[in-house]
């Protein structure tokens, strides 16, 4: 999807790395209209490919399209909620990219999850029968219920939520409440029921459930895998989250607000080293994927590398920034000992950009504590110079669009503003 590019003011404020309203909004409209078109297209695909479908599928499909429909005509912020949670733009690719076949089948059932949980946050009327061949509801954003294999009904009184398996009539039921119709959060209670732990400061939380939340063969390379509940310190994790929101809160309260605003799902990865690995997937933007950092600054580091990362991807889907030729070509960059093509380039002057600009204001700021500030002063004369030898690259490149070249000549300004690193000054 190609739309028009932001305001010039937004566009500057986005390619200066800097958190701004407008370009915040640029992108959240854009994530939400791709994921309504990506619907739009698997429902086209069910309907047109029916005999691809199993029968049993493509009825529960139509069945929760139609919940979907009904709750977003009574409560659209709440599904917009839900639809623009990050394991649901996961969940869609995954579902248009897969060849008819049981796997299909499996990825269309979970329309149904993802209705019910919009009609549970929006306190609608809900009775349901889904299917859980696996034995757990996954319900994007809430939590997860182990449930005996086989049909599982769902219905609702007052805001309260019962859910249990049709094969065991009068068996103790899970409860979901919804606590907080303003926000859509829901409490949960009885057997099998595993509620989203929250993390503080803001709507993110710690996504170690969702089975959407890692794609099957892990990211990365070496491959990073998630991390299953039992294996995750929730304390730790809640602990240096709270502890990077306050470093960058007192060394810079623009980025702080925006890893709170931005951020809707921290993934837990297995550990790999003594500091913390990042990623992000571009099908699901607000997610960051870590392995377990060694700290606040480790954390607060990460979370704005890869914040970055996930909104150059975003804005790169909505206005191209680059288009590789015929035969692209290879780059050196100083972060990097392999060769990369031109997105890679793009990808890592800016999520360097981000962190520089991070390192001069924790170098200066009077609040930053006194080992961070010394850090920072290391780290920005070190990718200081990095990334401006790759901005030099993307400029000269003839794979950048006429948008694309103009957004890295708004990001040679903020870097020239950073000054030359100290060892260079002389």
């Amino acid at each position: 999807m190609i739309a028009a590019p932001p305001r010039p003011a937004a566009f500057a404020a986005l390619a200066a790395t800097r958190p701004a309203p407008a370009g915040a909004a640029f992108l959240r409209s854009g994530v939400h209209a791709r994921r309504l078109l990506l619907l739009k297209a698997l429902l086209v695909r069910v309907r047109r490919h029916r005999d691809e479908v199993a029968p049993e599928t493509r009825r529960a499909f139509e069945t929760a399209w139609s919940l979907l429909e009904r709750t977003e005509r009574g409560a659209p912020a709440v599904v917009r909620a839900v639809l623009d949670y990050p394991t649901t733009g996961a969940w869609l690719a995954a579902a248009l990219t897969e060849p008819a076949g049981p796997a299909l089948d499996r990825h269309l059932s979970r329309l149904e999850l993802i209705a019910a949980t919009a009609a549970l946050r929006a306190g609608r009327p809900l009775d349901l029968v889904v299917g859980a061949p696996a034995g757990v509801l996954s319900l994007p954003g809430v939590g997860s219920v182990l449930v005996d294999p086989g049909p599982v009904r769902l219905t609702s009184r007052s805001q309260v939520v019962r859910i249990h398996s049709e094969g065991t009539p009068g068996a103790p039921a899970a409860l979901l409440r919804l606590a907080d119709p303003r926000t859509g959060a829901v409490t949960g209670g009885g057997p099998g029921w595993c509620g989203l732990r929250r993390l503080s400061g803001g709507a993110a939380r710690l996504e170690d459930l969702d089975p959407y939340r890692v794609p099957p063969g892990g990211v990365g390379t070496p491959a990073r895998v998630a991390a299953e509940r039992p294996d995750i310190d929730h304390a730790a994790w809640s602990a240096h989250w709270r502890a990077a929101r306050e470093l960058l809160r007192r060394t810079d309260r623009e980025r702080a607000a925006e890893v709170g605003q931005t951020v809707g799902a921290l993934v837990p990865l297995l550990p790999q080293g003594p500091r913390s690995v990042g990623a992000t997937l571009s099908v699901a933007p607000g997610a960051v994927l870590m392995t377990p950092s060694a700290g606040a600054t480790d954390m607060a580091e990460t979370l704005v590398h890869e914040l970055h990362h996930s909104k150059l991807s975003t804005l790169h889907e909505l206005v191209p920034l680059y288009r590789p030729g015929s035969t692209p070509v290879l780059y050196r960059v100083g972060w990097r000992t392999d060769a990369r093509p031109v997105a890679g380039v793009f990808q890592g002057a800016y999520a360097h950009l981000a962190l520089a600009d991070l390192w001069r204001k924790a170098r200066d700021a009077p609040g930053a504590p006194g080992a961070w500030s010394a850090r920072a002063a290391q780290q920005f004369d070190h990718v200081h110079d990095q990334v401006g030898e790759a901005l030099s690259m993307l400029l000269e490149s003839d794979e950048l669009t006429n948008e694309g070249r103009e957004f890295a000549r708004q990001m040679r300004q903020l870097h020239a503003s950073l000054g030359a690193s100290p060892g260079a000054r002389g």
